[in-house]
């Protein structure tokens, strides 16, 4: 579908109030984030070619950037540079020791370099308009690799409008309870945390159903505010964590420890030097504690969904930083419900 504003009336609408949000403005005005920025073409944006394979060699040269990951609920925001990038059929990824991503190109459908004053960024969109990844210059990034960066990637096409499809709606718990025993069994058997999504799709279910399914000891409820206190007990006793955001294009990571939890109304915040985690507490309706065998023993991790089913985020022990039993205790330790539906 279309976008129900004219370009021009976007563009007047946006200096009215360009202190707003883009994705909070585009709401408000009934737009896509895609079509707000695709309304600035010829005044500060450029449609660029949006493939990882091609984008990520000259982000690399941007150097020390800010890499945001989001979905509805969720922002992750880290600095560094993306280095180690690796292309794949099916999906792609940045290794870096700061810049940790795992790609999924299908979904990087509309992008655009955007210059507005001295900001410059790099905005990637999905079918439904929605953002998927956005890569934003800081004062140490090189200006000169962007402006390459654009010369490079720059489409024939300079529309100002964007074509987009609705949403697809969150998968939702689904179970099967004629095949929780065999669920339970080929879980037990698990090597890797990586064979577990196949063998939900195998099964027909999907990760929460699943989890509601399987029940404890694999999968236990934890209360809403597990993932706060998950947060702030891993900053008061430095324990490393591994933390997953992400959307259906991109998943960002954060690993290492945490320092600085800081709540503003509804927000979880870790507000630390090289890394932010916005999280809307409020959206939490399920949290659980998951247990998956592996060669090296057993993973737990914390994973919370929104009321529509859709997965908030993921937070593992760190392995590679150390400290997996104190995690394991810390997540363990967390709040249960009062009562499970």
């Amino acid at each position: 579908m279309s976008e129900s504003l004219p370009p021009e009336r976007i563009r007047a609408l946006r200096a009215e109030d360009p202190k707003a949000r883009a994705r909070d403005f585009a709401t408000r005005h009934g737009l896509s984030e895609a079509a707000l920025v695709a309304a600035h073409v010829g005044h500060g944006a450029v449609a660029i070619d949006p493939h990882p394979d091609r984008l990520m060699p000259l982000i690399h040269d941007l150097g020390d950037v800010l890499a945001l990951t989001r979905n509805e609920s969720c922002v992750i925001e880290k600095r560094g540079t993306y280095v180690e990038y690796h292309s794949g059929n099916h999906a792609q990824m940045v290794l870096g020791p700061e810049i940790d991503l795992r790609i999924f190109a299908r979904h990087w459908l509309h992008a655009y370099a955007v210059a507005e004053g001295d900001k410059r960024s790099v905005q990637v969109f999905d079918a439904a308009g929605d953002a998927v990844h956005k890569v934003h210059l800081k004062p140490e990034s090189d200006v000169a690799a962007f402006e390459r960066l654009v010369a490079a990637l720059r489409l024939d096409d300079q529309a100002d409008t964007v074509t987009v499809t609705p949403r697809v709606p969150p998968e939702g718990a689904k179970g099967d309870p004629a095949k929780a025993e065999t669920l339970r069994a080929e879980w037990a058997e698990l090597t890797d945390t990586h064979q577990f999504l196949a063998m939900v799709s195998r099964l027909k279910m999907s990760r929460l159903g699943a989890y509601r399914m399987a029940g404890e000891p694999l999968a236990q409820p934890l209360a809403p505010a597990a993932v706060q206190a998950l947060l702030e007990g891993a900053a008061a006793q430095q324990v490393p964590l591994m933390i997953f955001v992400g959307n259906m294009g991109c998943i960002e990571i954060h690993g290492g420890p945490v320092k600085d939890v800081v709540l503003m109304g509804p927000w979880v915040n870790v507000m630390d030097p090289r890394f932010n985690l916005h999280l809307r507490a409020d959206h939490i309706a399920e949290v659980w504690l998951v247990d998956k065998p592996t060669r090296h023993g057993a993973v737990l991790s914390v994973e919370a969904f929104d009321k529509d089913g859709a997965l908030i985020v993921q937070i593992f022990g760190s392995r590679k930083d150390g400290g997996i039993p104190e995690f394991n205790a810390l997540a363990r330790s967390l709040p249960r419900p009062a009562e499970v539906a």
